[in-house]
């Protein structure tokens, strides 16, 4: 509960103001616009929201929340930001069901009591960049919302300086300055957190978790004011993705993102145990020989190497496809939960991320926070033929990465992530998802799951020939007619081994 002498006179929210909604959205705006919130909609962290009955779009976003210090009226986008005197996280809940009746006002949409929560705590505004903020939203504990106001169409200067035009901005009043992509409907019983921090700045001060559980509402709207209302475009927007089914209906479980891809080459393969215990025996190398024999010769994913000297992986391909960067493109996929986030959060056990940088070594692809979740989450590696940044920090998680090498520079120097599960090109090789990769010292081999056994059964015959014949050679014997053995040879170690 916020107490009287904690209310702001005045909350101002803005509509639009990240790239990544915008693309969402499918408009730009050329400046920004606003809405009123009232105060008694303010609430705090540990609290509820209740989702009225008879309604079923209940949306929330994540935002940063800027506190006026000091009067504001008629200053500059230069000195906007010197009147802001804390940030912390907000949460500006939508109840899309009344959107319609609201004509823009968002009074009864975005008004109810518990519609603005913020909090836990305030940072202070000399503390931290403007443009150096980081906003992320959990519902049920899922990384939903991430993105930073160094990508806003409109910077925290800007909104201040703009606002002051029109009115004075007043010491305590709060503006909530934009959500990125990745808002969505909450359904009763769910729990949605946001935070605030800012994680380039000393001491990395952050808002702490600003935390709210939904409810379901008891109470019907009366019948002598606007009814809730709902329709196809509401729902696409409140849900952000395709609307669903315009009545509830009872549906099978979706099958979990970690296991759905959208092209497969495997056919009902699965990689065993018995599977990775047989690859660990056979180096990449022999396999490359079984594959040439298959007329397979550009599965050899070229120009990568791994972090630790040593290291060996097996597992299935899960991919990443990155484009060359473009401004505009950066802006509608670069930010909020874009593909190169989602690749990582749904990558499963015994799962190897496979990223299609082009080559291009000029930038990272990985750093060490994405490859510490890869870790958590059980990945047998990551593979990339672009660079890596943070490259002593990756090397210390411990999870095999085989790259083109480290570059200190961020993603969006030269790449836009562009989608996931999809076939790739990484190093020359084409990489399904499903297929199996297997890497050591000598690089990364992929292998379609269709030849999985024959491979294996050819690439262990050859690792028994030939420790057999180094056998021959520490004993002294010439490599001439031992390797590759000649008919002699080969009938002495058939015999021998009572190999075929």
């Amino acid at each position: 509960m916020v107490t009287d002498d904690q209310r702001p006179g005045k909350i101002i929210a803005v509509h639009l103001n990240y790239p990544s909604r915008a693309a969402q959205r499918g408009r730009t705006p050329s400046q920004p616009s606003y809405f009123l919130k009232p105060a008694s909609s303010l609430a705090g962290t540990g609290g509820t929201i209740e989702r009225p009955l008879g309604t079923e779009l209940l949306a929330f976003e994540g935002e940063v929340a800027i506190r006026v210090g000091t009067p504001a009226r008629w200053v500059s986008p230069d000195d906007g930001w010197s009147h802001v005197d804390a940030v912390t996280a907000a949460n500006d809940f939508g109840l899309y069901d009344l959107r319609a009746a609201d004509k823009g006002s968002n009074l009864r949409n975005k008004g109810g009591d518990g519609y603005t929560p913020l909090g836990p705590r305030w940072i202070p505004a000399s503390d931290v960049d403007p443009a150096g903020l980081r906003v992320r939203t959990w519902v049920d504990g899922e990384l939903v919302q991430d993105d930073s106001t160094g990508t806003l169409l409109f910077d925290l200067g800007r909104l201040v300086a703009d606002l002051s035009q029109h009115l004075t901005l007043e010491a305590g009043d709060v503006i909530l300055t934009g959500t990125p992509a990745g808002s969505s409907v909450v359904e009763p019983g769910q729990v949605v957190e946001v935070e605030v921090d800012a994680p380039e700045a000393p001491g990395a001060p952050s808002s702490g978790r600003l935390v709210t559980t939904v409810t379901a509402g008891t109470r019907a709207f009366g019948d002598f004011g606007s009814r809730p209302a709902v329709d196809d475009t509401q729902r696409a927007e409140a849900w952000g993705t395709p609307a669903p089914a315009p009545e509830p209906v009872e549906t099978p479980p979706v099958e979990p993102v970690e296991t759905r891809v959208s092209t497969s080459s495997t056919s009902g393969f699965e990689l065993t145990d018995a599977h990775r215990e047989r690859f660990a025996a056979v180096a990449v190398a022999t396999l490359s020989a079984a594959l040439r024999k298959r007329g397979h010769t550009d599965v050899f994913v070229e120009g990568v190497h791994g972090n630790h000297p040593g290291d060996r992986f097996v597992g299935t391909a899960r991919t990443l496809r990155l484009i060359p960067f473009r401004p505009d493109l950066f802006a509608s996929h670069g930010g909020g939960f874009n593909a190169q986030k989602r690749a990582f959060d749904a990558v499963g056990p015994g799962e190897v991320i496979v990223v299609e940088a082009r080559g291009e070594r000029g930038t990272g692809t990985v750093g060490d926070v994405l490859a510490l979740r890869a870790k958590v989450r059980g990945a047998a590696a990551i593979v990339t033929d672009g660079g890596v940044r943070d490259a002593d920090a990756v090397a210390e998680i411990g999870i095999p990465v085989f790259s083109a090498g480290p570059h200190p520079s961020v993603l969006g120097r030269r790449h836009v992530p562009w989608e996931t599960d999809v076939t790739v090109a990484c190093g020359g090789a084409a990489v399904q998802p499903g297929d199996v990769l297997v890497g050591d010292g000598d690089g990364v081999l992929v292998i379609p799951p269709a030849l999985v056994e024959e491979v294996l059964a050819d690439a262990e015959e050859q690792e028994a020939a030939d420790a057999w014949v180094a056998q021959q050679v520490a004993a002294g014997a010439p490599v001439d007619g031992l390797f590759p053995m000649n008919a002699e040879w080969r009938a002495r170690y058939e015999r021998e081994t009572g190999a075929s």
